[in-house]
């Protein structure tokens, strides 16, 4: 089979024109030096793995041609990398245009590549010959080796500008590309290539271009052996799907897949339902992923939709007296989906690819779904039933929801009128400037009302702890009274009233106990804002408050902690002090001692002498008084916030179904995996 596949790449090497004249020059590369993020988005930690996104999009359209089989990527040390494809390798002849090399046309001209016209490509994951041009301009050393009909072509690059002519260095076996990078730090902020991130793309690339071999090399560390990782799936994004849906059971355990090519377009979708009340749905356009999704994902959950509420009634699962008809949350709770379309034009909103917006990709999507999943549901009678009964029951929570939040959300409240009695509101009503602190417990409560600067901070203790909303639905949620507090506290109201402008603090800070209850408070909290209150989180409001864990004092003289590391710090710190102190102490007259600790030589309560020196591990916020806490925690002067941030919302998702969901053997597997990293716990 493998050789059969490797000779039809050969035949269409052979019988597809790809030379000078299908590169078509737009624009010249300048700009993209000036500009930088227009192109890759940013020049922090994403725009530097962008590089290696635009020029592996350009080995994976090769193979998605039926042009390429292998594809290797190392990275090397001095922070290069290598992407190597066994594809047509790019034309090196004069190119009519620019009369230069085609080579050179297409790694120093913005615009130029063969996906602007001909048929050298059709399919690409967006328009490359801006894709490897901008790497070149952006990298301090670009080299790229070019094999075609045996020859090895060459050229090197510094910031976008040839150093070298092409010229030929020897001779090769087969065809292909590639391409030795080093990227500039003028440009980047910081450059330091994440391994897992690197992996996570590319397997996730993989599984959407069937039979392509990709293998991943890290050589930058030579006093150790190489790490190696090979990609390579057969079966598209089902195979996808089976990754999402590791350690949990499908309801439906034949799972729905479906290939079909219509409207010039291909379209690709995979379907599993699961026990949970959250969806995850996975979108592509041409092998780039749509994180804000587009034309194709709206046309498939309409399809979707549709042919549920057409299948339920034809079959009398709902009654419209009952449920009326599902709606598209409704048949989203559960959901794992992945959803690929390949077009030969992509319209994508914003430099970055992450919408579709081609009107032709909905319909495409939507026909094909309305079709192919009313065929499975008739096929597979009890994948129907499960998945209908999930349905169904989630319409049936979303009625009784609705009840629930209009009890909670009433006009009043919405408006502000009757804000809870826990809260300690704050005087200011500008919400850029307010802050709220969740706080476990009255006693941390108490003392952060008393130590806050009330002008601007608002405190909200907390009875108990809140609901873990991963295992319940929004009647149940809205029941819950920690819950209801912190939805009227904030403000926005909650599901499809939810409104971030009616935000009324534009800092919201989770202050709870180091110890294993305040880090499972702390969870239940950032589980519920990202499953209800996403928007609070992507605008930068939520953030974590670190209080010390030590205050280390001698005397009169206190300093805190905030690790182990700086506790004995200031151990050493006090002592080597204390030595110096006591011989110029030696003849000094004794004075009357202000402190317990000076008078009886012992430490404050729940401290420990270590060198002599007073060592008190704070174990909750209520052990600290208002000063304390204040000066520690709060104070915009002093204290250290975490903010909450969201970079892979799928391994997020993905995440906090492993800890917060029903499924135990997943999050087994995750503590024992980690236990590891574990130094110290507190039980």
């Amino acid at each position: 089979m493998a050789k059969q596949e490797n000779t039809k790449a050969e035949d269409l090497k052979k019988n597809v024109s790809y030379s000078a004249k299908d590169i078509y020059v737009l624009e010249g590369l300048e700009p993209v030096r000036k500009r930088p993020g227009m192109y890759i988005g940013s020049t922090g930690v994403d725009g530097l793995h962008h590089l290696i996104w635009e020029v592996a999009d350009n080995s994976l359209d090769e193979a998605i041609n039926g042009y390429a089989q292998n594809i290797e990527i190392q990275l090397l040390p001095d922070n290069r990398v290598s992407v190597k494809d066994d594809g047509r390798g790019i034309p090196v002849e004069i190119h009519p245009q620019t009369k230069k090399s085609t080579l050179e046309t297409v790694m120093c001209t913005l615009h130029a590549g063969g996906k602007f016209g001909g048929e050298s490509y059709k399919i690409s994951g967006g328009l490359h010959g801006v894709g490897v041009s901008v790497v070149n301009a952006l990298s301090k050393y670009l080299r790229v080796e070019v094999c075609r009909e045996g020859v090895l072509w060459a050229q090197e690059y510094t910031q976008g500008r040839p150093t070298t002519q092409v010229v030929k260095v020897g001779k090769c076996d087969s065809s292909g590309t590639t391409v030795i990078f080093e990227a500039d730090a003028s440009v980047f902020s910081e450059i330091k290539f994440d391994w897992k991130r690197i992996l996570d793309h590319l397997r996730e690339q993989t599984y959407l271009v069937k039979g392509v071999q990709l293998e991943v090399i890290d050589k930058r560390n030579a006093a150790v052996a190489p790490y190696r990782y090979g990609f390579y799936f057969e079966g598209g994004v089902v195979s996808y799907l089976k990754y999402l849906l590791a350690g949990q059971e499908p309801l439906n355990k034949n799972l729905f897949y479906i290939e079909k090519e219509t409207e010039g377009l291909n379209v690709e979708v995979a379907v599993g339902y699961v026990d949970d009340l959250q969806s995850t749905e996975v979108s592509f356009a041409n092998n780039i992923k749509t994180g804000e999704g587009g034309m194709h994902l709206t046309g498939f959950r309409s399809g979707l939709t549709r042919t549920l509420n057409d299948y339920a009634k034809q079959n009398g699962f709902v009654k419209n007296d009952e449920t009326g008809s599902l709606t598209g949350d409704d048949v989203r709770e559960g959901l794992v989906s992945v959803i690929s379309v390949k077009l030969r034009e992509p319209q994508f909103e914003g430099q970055t690819k992450a919408k579709l917006g081609n009107p032709e990709a909905r319909s495409a999507v939507e026909s094909v779904v309305n079709t192919a999943f009313k065929e499975y549901l008739e096929r597979n009678s009890n994948e129907a039933k499960a998945i209908l009964d999930k349905v169904i029951l989630a319409a049936k929570a979303r009625i009784a929801a609705k009840t629930a939040k209009e009890l909670v959300l009433r006009k009043g409240i919405l408006e502000g009128s009757s804000l809870p009695g826990l809260l300690a509101d704050c005087q200011s009503r500008k919400a850029e400037e307010s802050e709220l602190f969740i706080v476990e417990g009255p006693s941390a409560g108490g003392s952060a009302k008393q130590g806050r600067d009330r002008r601007y901070q608002a405190i909200l203790p907390l009875k108990g702890k809140p609901l873990n909303v991963e295992k319940a639905r929004m009647d149940k949620m809205l029941s819950n009274e920690e819950i209801k507090t912190l939805i009227i506290a904030l403000g926005t109201a909650v599901a499809a009233e939810f409104n971030l402008d009616k935000l009324r603090y534009h800092k919201i800070v989770i202050m709870t106990d180091a110890d294993v209850d305040g880090m499972h408070i702390r969870t239940l909290l950032l589980t519920l804002f990202f499953r209800h209150f996403l928007p609070v989180i992507d605008s930068g409001y939520l953030y974590i408050a670190q209080p010390p864990l030590y205050k280390v004092s001698k005397g009169k003289t206190a300093k805190y902690a905030f690790s182990d590391k700086e506790r004995d710090k200031l151990i050493d710190e006090f002592t080597k002090s204390q030595a110096v102190g006591a011989k110029s102490k030696k003849e000094e007259p004794v004075e009357e001692a202000e402190s317990a600790e000076e008078a009886t030589g012992q430490p404050e309560e729940g401290a420990e002498k270590i060198k002599g020196i007073s060592v008190q591990r704070y174990k909750g916020l209520g052990e600290m008084n208002a000063n304390e806490l204040w000066e520690t925690t709060m104070d915009p002067a002093n204290r250290i916030l975490k903010q909450v941030r969201v970079e892979d919302a799928v391994e997020a998702d993905h995440l906090f179904d492993v800890l917060m969901g029903n499924e135990v053997l997943p999050r087994k597997k995750f503590i024992q995996s980690q236990a590891a990293l574990v130094k110290e716990l507190d039980i």
